[in-house]
């Protein structure tokens, strides 16, 4: 796989990119010593990459968050030390952005000098099973408020169709013509497809770029269905 010095991850509240996000900083930590992950989400209190920070150390990967995160306090703040991810060209870095148009505004005061250096991949992480995004032209109009929100583009498309624990391998290829619908109209390529480890060696050799997810943290949308 090919890595960027910089990942963002971004899409439709819910959508997973959290876990994806820390899961690949994990991937990333493979092959390079200094990695970090960064929370930009100043949108949603309840579901935060912080919530992975044991696994984050375990791994001696560094977490850049709100010293409010997975708290009860929820302030629009973003830590200053986010601002070393563009400074240190030796540090690899996956930036967690916050769900939907609203969370990419944080984005937007990062944007020039990343776009400047320009080793960077932007991805688009989609879930067909979300209510808001279960067709393409839905899914589209998301994709382009974030894209107008934040003064970046997508680079690429991660899908990341899912049932939470109930996934079946069915499921996951059941959800290929919807992001290959996505990748059509868009011409961005579909980077990987996520799976839970679990469901991965049922679809071996049937689909290409398969991500196994092997650390979950609770869905933001569940957690919120189940209060």
């Amino acid at each position: 796989m090919d890595f960027k010095r910089i990942t963002l991850f971004s899409g439709h509240y819910g959508s997973g990119k959290t876990n994806i996000a820390i899961n690949y900083a994990m991937l990333l930590k493979n092959s390079f010593d200094n990695v970090c992950i960064a929370d930009l989400d100043i949108v949603n209190p309840y579901f935060r990459t912080k919530d992975g920070e044991a696994a984050l150390n375990r791994h001696k990967i560094k977490l850049i968050s709100s010293e409010f995160a997975s708290s009860n306090v929820d302030l629009p703040a973003l830590p200053a030390e986010t601002y070393a991810i563009l400074d240190n060209p030796d540090l690899h870095a996956v930036i967690d952005v916050g769900g939907d148009d609203t969370g990419a505004l944080a984005l937007g005061r990062y944007a020039p000098p990343i776009l400047d250096e320009n080793n960077y991949e932007m991805l688009f992480v989609i879930n067909k099973f979300r209510p808001l995004t279960r067709d393409c032209e839905t899914t589209l109009e998301i994709m382009n408020e974030i894209e107008n929100a934040c003064n970046m583009k997508f680079t690429a498309i991660v899908n990341n169709s899912n049932l939470g624990e109930e996934t079946t391998a069915e499921n996951v290829l059941s959800s290929l013509d919807y992001a290959n619908q996505i990748a059509e109209k868009t011409g961005l390529p579909v980077k990987m497809t996520c799976v839970d480890s679990r469901v991965a060696p049922e679809l071996s050799g049937k689909i290409e770029n398969v991500f196994p997810i092997t650390l979950y943290v609770m869905q933001s949308w569940k957690l919120q269905e189940d209060r």
